[in-house]
């Protein structure tokens, strides 16, 4: 019987991060869960007393992510798969955002997770090997209108797990890339931001997004404890997939928009590809 494994995951509050640490307490795993409120520490370690460790953490102060990994390490006896979940979703006209709010976006979405992988590698060196799995999303293949920041920092987790996969692949370093579609968790509640300022061409936009948004988590079409199995599986493979859709919805949205992807570079290829010397 394949020992217990020790998890490490951010954000685990509520929705997918939630999910994914009670479905591994549930199979008798190990997990460190981050939260930034001290207040949701009793109820995390509930759900699993000695098993289910809460972890303060807030993924955009520089030295943070390093500091709840040693605690990761020191309490679970190490950790051997690291689940980068902890994001929110900024929505509205790219025109509107300002500086400090797409600055954080990016802190909390991206260089969270560049830290957090960072922070982990030492430990998965020293141990040969270890999994990463970063939560990316549709918007990281697709530019929703609304979504221009979220979409830029789940595209910049996107492209770094490429890279990383292809980095740490000689030392049994596995990551990947999960892009959900839509699940009925509250991530349109709690996990979600709007430009302080809007443009009075874009409000009818802006509130048409907020509304629809708002009853998002009752009619999206996946369940988050599925979705969670799906992540145990994931965790178990031995040659586990770069990317990974969550949802036949998401699958439908990834595969539609990179065809039309490659078939617009293909239209267009007499303009773009005559650049050769002497052609």
């Amino acid at each position: 019987m394949a020992a217990p494994r020790r998890w490490l995951i951010t954000g685990v509050s509520s929705g997918l991060g939630r999910a994914i640490a009670e479905a591994a307490l549930a199979a008798g795993d190990h997990v460190a869960g981050t939260l930034r409120k001290r207040d949701q520490f009793a109820s995390f370690e509930a759900l699993a007393p000695g098993r289910a460790h809460a972890i303060a953490l807030d993924v955009t102060e520089d030295d943070a992510p390093a500091v709840a990994v040693e605690e990761a390490v020191a309490r679970l006896g190490g950790v051997d798969v690291l689940v980068n979940n902890a994001g929110y979703a900024l929505v509205g006209p790219v025109e509107d955002i300002s500086l400090v709010e797409a600055r954080q976006e990016m802190e909390t979405n991206f260089f969270g997770v560049l830290k957090m992988c960072q922070a982990v590698l030492p430990h998965f060196h020293a141990r040969g090997g270890g999994r990463i799995i970063n939560v990316a999303s549709v918007a990281a293949v697709i530019g929703f209108p609304m979504n221009g920041l979220y979409g830029a920092s789940k595209m910049a987790v996107y492209g770094l797990t490429e890279t990383l996969a292809k980095e740490l692949s000689p030392y049994g370093v596995k990551v990947t890339s999960i892009e959900p579609g839509g699940f009925r968790t509250n991530f349109a509640l709690g996990s979600m931001a709007f430009p302080e300022k809007v443009s009075p061409h874009n409000r009818i936009a802006v509130e048409a997004t907020q509304a629809r948004m708002a009853d998002f988590a009752r009619i999206a079409q996946n369940d988050p404890a599925k979705g969670a199995q799906a992540v145990l599986a994931l965790a178990a493979m031995d040659k586990p997939p770069v990317h990974l859709s969550l949802g036949e919805d998401a699958l439908a949205m990834i595969t539609g928009a990179l065809k039309g992807r490659i078939e617009e570079y293909e239209r267009f290829r007499d303009i773009g590809a005559k650049t050769a010397f002497g052609g």
